[in-house]
């Protein structure tokens, strides 16, 4: 009896590993971004994006309550880049399994952060890259449901036509 129990469990086992090795590999990975439009998906690498950032500026971060340095880009300025035009809508999909489907992106106030106080965001820092807005306006920092739109750890964005 004890033979054909470690019998079941070797067998167990080669289908396990069976499975994992036959399995498609995942494409996606914390050193890219992917764009999907439509049936055309473009694989950002990170570090490109980290090199491209030219914007920086301070502000109070208001999930950490702090004033923070922020760099990135202009994430209006991306999309024209690659979708050719800014899409009525984005489907966000996080690293955590967050998604979410928001509209109104046609706005230079939107920042892809790459980096926080100037060091590359990982994904322990909700990185590698994460959405805020530049300028807050008159919204008050203290209520964090102002900011429900931030989107952090991003690991794709759909066009929504």
């Amino acid at each position: 009896m004890f033979q054909s129990g470690r019998d079941v469990y070797g067998r167990a086992l080669a289908v396990l590993l069976g499975a994992l090795l036959l399995s498609p590999a995942v494409q996606a990975n914390p050193d890219s971004l992917l764009l999907h439009d439509g049936e055309r998906e473009i694989e950002l690498s990170i570090e490109s994006l980290r090199e491209r950032a030219d914007v920086e500026f301070h502000f109070f971060e208001p999930y950490l309550t702090e004033e923070v340095s922020i760099r990135g880009l202009v994430f209006r300025d991306l999309l024209v880049e690659h979708f050719g035009r800014v899409p009525s809508q984005l489907h966000f999909v996080a690293w955590d399994d967050y998604d979410v489907t928001l509209p109104d992106w046609d706005d230079p106030n939107w920042i892809l952060v790459t980096h926080q106080d100037d060091e590359p965001i990982s994904l322990r820092q909700r990185g590698p890259v994460r959405l805020v807005e530049r300028d807050y306006g008159s919204r008050d920092p203290g209520n964090l449901r102002n900011f429900n739109d931030w989107v952090w750890m991003i690991r794709s964005i759909e066009a929504v036509w």
